[in-house]
């Protein structure tokens, strides 16, 4: 995904509508709420317009949320089309109910999609886009739980399972709930630039922009939702030992005291990986928050990892994540502050 690196500052605020209705979740809504009210305020130290920003539903009025808060909303058809620069549409736990209960948000959007700038969904509201048509023949992320039921009801919608956040073209999609803020980040550096990014991340404390193909779950996250409790603790023994070299299938067998064919063959069929390949993508996620947190040497975090040396880890990175470790440190690299406009 290409962004500008120096986008042309607008001449006036735009407005971004954040569409909801009864169900939601709620931090679909706030998480990119929050991102581009930072961004406006960043813009606005600088002398800069940035973002104008309403919560509003068919009807206004209060909408209830999943998790039961009230957001106040204004009517949708308080504003005109051609003047709304971005929507976004929040996901709900029951998508398919959602949709086929908002069939009028979905003829607004598909009546008015084209009047405005940008469209977005965050999470499941990627189902309210496809229901108006709004993705055919272009690529899209979810929630990863709802990968297949996307692709099977909208099959003209080309479902990416690796990306946090897709863009194509003027259509902006995200996988789930926490991707929200990815997705808003991407867009505010495609507005205002990343210093303006990069410093709206530092505010709101946040991993400025994960690469859009980073997976959505974490690998422990993963492991631990295949297999249950049996190698909870095998997993912790791993990270505890990264910096070993030798973590191989007979290492592992033996610390659950295993042979290792059956090791082998138990492990790949409760997780649905190789040890091998369980290992490398600890070692790699772990290098990653290193290069993120710490101001290490890049030879002394591969040491840490297991790599080695720099350029196994080198390899391990261009494979899975298609960077090198020092672009992807490069990349949350401070910039210098710009002081505000005269």
């Amino acid at each position: 995904m290409n962004l500008p690196l120096t986008p042309a500052a607008p001449r006036q605020a735009r407005l971004v509508l954040f569409v909801g209705f009864p169900g939601m979740c709620m931090l679909d809504i706030a998480g990119p709420q929050t991102v581009f009210w930072c961004a406006s305020k960043v813009m606005q130290e600088r002398g800069l317009p940035g973002y104008v920003r309403h919560t509003v539903s068919l009807d206004g009025g209060l909408v209830q949320t999943l998790e039961g808060v009230a957001m106040q909303t204004e009517r949708l058809d308080g504003f005109a089309p051609t003047e709304v620069d971005t929507v976004v549409v929040p996901g709900s736990a029951d998508i398919v109910t959602a949709v086929r209960e908002q069939q009028a948000l979905v003829a607004w959007l598909q009546r008015h999609a084209g009047e405005m700038r940008r469209m977005s969904s965050v999470c499941t509201g990627a189902f309210v886009l496809a229901a108006a048509g709004l993705l055919d023949g272009k690529r899209a992320a979810t929630h990863w739980l709802t990968y297949d039921l996307l692709r099977d009801t909208y099959p003209l919608v080309e479902v990416d399972r690796e990306a946090i956040f897709v863009q194509h073209g003027d259509t902006w999609t995200s996988g789930g709930v926490t991707a929200g803020i990815d997705l808003a980040l991407a867009m505010v550096e495609a507005d205002c630039g990343r210093e303006v990014a990069l410093a709206v991340a530092r505010e709101l404390v946040v991993f400025v922009k994960r690469p859009s193909k980073q997976p959505q779950l974490s690998r422990m996250l993963q492991a631990q939702a295949g297999d249950g409790p049996l190698f909870d603790e095998l997993h912790m023994w791993i990270l505890a030992n990264l910096e070993r070299t030798d973590l191989s299938v007979e290492v592992l067998a033996a610390q659950m005291r295993m042979s290792p064919r059956n090791f082998s063959r138990v492990y790949k069929d409760k997780t649905g990986q190789t040890p091998a390949r369980a290992v490398e993508r600890f070692r790699l996620e772990t290098a990653c928050r290193l290069l993120e947190d710490s101001g290490r040497h890049l030879d002394g975090i591969a040491q840490l990892c297991g790599f080695s040396d720099e350029g196994r880890m080198r390899k391990t990175f261009q494979r899975h994540l298609h960077t090198s470790p020092s672009a992807y440190r490069q990349r949350l690299a401070p910039v210098p502050s710009v002081p505000p406009a005269p």
